[in-house]
């Protein structure tokens, strides 16, 4: 299983959010640079980076950090906030970005997302942002009134290969990942499947790994110290 240590992005600064409150931004980490040499010291080999400014108001400001982090860093950058037009995939992709996660405008405009599946494939990803099994957008602040489960069939009907699911209610709560949401999803969607949001111990990457999900997002634990990534690389097993 595939580990992906985060790196959020506001104001070219290292943050992290609760449950996606913009209003709870705080910075965690004084240098991203050096946060993403110590994921790759650590075993890790993917890196998912969000523009926490592109999520939220569809500008992404964050570019010369994540092209510096996927020259330099050795990890293989998983990217997402505020990618909503194939000159903005292009855009992303000219940064060295080796996956690009479409989230909001996979709900308005899936004719992008059949587009992008088209031209790029498996580079290819979507977020599937929910709360009480409802997808979310706009950086997790509109309700779109869609079925989590229904939408996830719907991409993969238009060729996606990789979902990022995320349980907005266990995002940065250190309370677990939604496993049951989790397992639902797994029964509708036959593609790649990486677990967002709740990771707080080592037990979590183990039940996880047991399920057989393609990977797994570590974020606010690696901050707080609730988990070593070197040991759930090494549980995750061959990260590539």
């Amino acid at each position: 299983m595939i580990i992906l240590p985060a790196i959020d992005l506001k104001d070219c600064k290292v943050v992290r959010l609760y449950k996606g409150d913009f209003a709870t931004v705080h910075q965690v980490a004084e240098d991203p640079i050096a946060t993403a040499g110590a994921f790759y010291d650590a075993g890790a080999r993917y890196i998912h980076m969000v523009d926490l400014d592109g999520a939220k108001d569809g500008v992404r400001r964050n570019g010369a950090i994540v092209k510096t982090v996927a020259e330099q860093s050795g990890l293989r950058v998983e990217l997402g906030g505020g990618i909503r037009s194939m000159a903005d995939l292009e855009e992303v992709f000219r940064l060295g970005v080796y996956r690009a996660v479409i989230g909001s405008a996979a709900v308005s405009d899936p004719d992008f997302v059949r587009a992008a599946v088209e031209r790029y494939g498996e580079r290819i990803a979507v977020g599937v942002d929910t709360l009480n099994g409802k997808v979310k957008t706009a950086g997790w602040v509109e309700d779109s009134g869609l079925d989590y489960l229904e939408f996830a069939k719907s991409m993969e009907s238009m060729g996606v290969r990789t979902i990022i699911f995320t349980d907005i209610d266990t995002d940065g709560a250190l309370s677990g990942p939604s496993f049951a949401r989790l397992a639902e999803l797994q029964k509708v969607y036959s593609g790649q499947i990486v677990a967002s949001g709740g990771v707080s111990v080592l037990e979590d990457i183990e039940k996880l790994h047991a399920m057989g999900l393609y990977g797994a997002i570590i974020g606010k634990a690696y901050y707080a110290g609730t988990i070593d990534l070197a040991a759930a690389v090494r549980e995750g097993g061959t990260q590539c």
